[in-house]
């Protein structure tokens, strides 16, 4: 694995920014890849590290947008002419790419998706089993004391401060467009929370309390895992999404109608406009067989 992408890895990790770590599996002569190198894809459509030269680039960036659209991991195949030996099959696909000189190479294709982010407050028994709780079930923890606020990215908040310090952290929650958040509390203490608080139509929408499914929770762990299972079921079956999605949107692809590559559409991207209409290219050669193709 290259150093410079081992470090930029764990960067990006760190930052909880999306990737697909691409790693060439396998090469067949003639080409300029070897088995072991890597690279990074980020949702732009920038790859960092080598895979190849620039025309595999195209096709190991199209296929790491769809593995990251998805979120799972992909082996795919770059070949410079159409072959039946590797069917493609969930999990795995081929991509004929006739820019290439020669050769095919495999590349698998990981996508490297941070853990859904889960706000606590409070310093009670039932926030610390939310944390051991939340931590077991996959997702990332950060506590909270209502002085900041929640991270971008967020899921979800739980105030557990049991009527101690639950105003401030409710409030930047609500502020950070966090689109669960969930006040442990009696029925009648938590609307008189809200109250206090008092919140638009919108907000009040927003919050949930008393938070968690009625599984007739009693202990601190019980009352976690409930509180979790209602997060859990928003995420999974209402729809729930992190408060603000990363800077970076899955680039735009389109279809280069000369060769059939997929290219995307950046500010150095080739193009030609015709009546009216934008067409994109993988390549300069590519738009300058199409210009003439519309001039004669």
């Amino acid at each position: 694995m290259n150093t410079t992408v081992t470090e930029r890895i764990a960067e990006l990790t760190g930052a909880r920014v999306p990737f697909v770590h691409a790693t060439v599996v396998r090469a067949e002569h003639p080409t300029s890849a070897r088995p072991g190198d890597d690279a990074v894809v980020l949702a732009n459509g920038s790859l960092e590290g080598f895979v190849g030269g620039i025309c595999a680039e195209g096709s190991v960036v199209s296929a790491s947008l769809a593995a990251l659209s998805e979120g799972r991991a992909v082996l795919l195949r770059v070949v410079p002419t159409a072959a039946d030996a590797f069917p493609e099959v969930p999990g795995a696909v081929v991509a004929t790419n006739p820019c290439l000189s020669g050769g095919s190479l495999e590349i698998f294709l990981q996508p490297q998706i941070p853990p859904p982010l889960l706000g606590i407050s409070g310093a009670t028994p039932i926030a610390e089993a939310m944390v051991a709780v939340g931590t077991a079930a996959g997702f990332a923890i950060e506590r909270l004391d209502g002085t900041r606020p929640p991270s971008p990215g967020t899921l979800a908040v739980v105030v557990a401060g049991l009527g101690r310090d639950e105003t401030a952290p409710l409030r930047a929650a609500l502020d950070a467009g966090v689109g669960f958040v969930g006040l442990v509390a009696s029925g009648k203490r938590g609307r008189a929370v809200l109250a206090e608080l008092g919140l638009t139509d919108e907000e009040s929408a927003r919050v949930r309390t008393p938070v968690g499914l009625d599984l007739g929770a009693e202990s601190p762990g019980e009352i976690a895992l409930s509180v979790l299972a209602d997060v859990v079921r928003s995420m999974r079956q209402n729809g729930l999404h992190p408060a603000q999605i990363p800077a970076e949107s899955i680039a735009v692809q389109v279809v280069d109608p000369v060769c059939g590559m997929s290219v995307l559409i950046k500010s150095d991207t080739p193009y030609l406009e015709v009546d009216g209409t934008t067409y994109w290219f993988c390549g300069q050669g590519c738009r300058d067989a199409y210009a003439a193709q519309v001039a004669g």
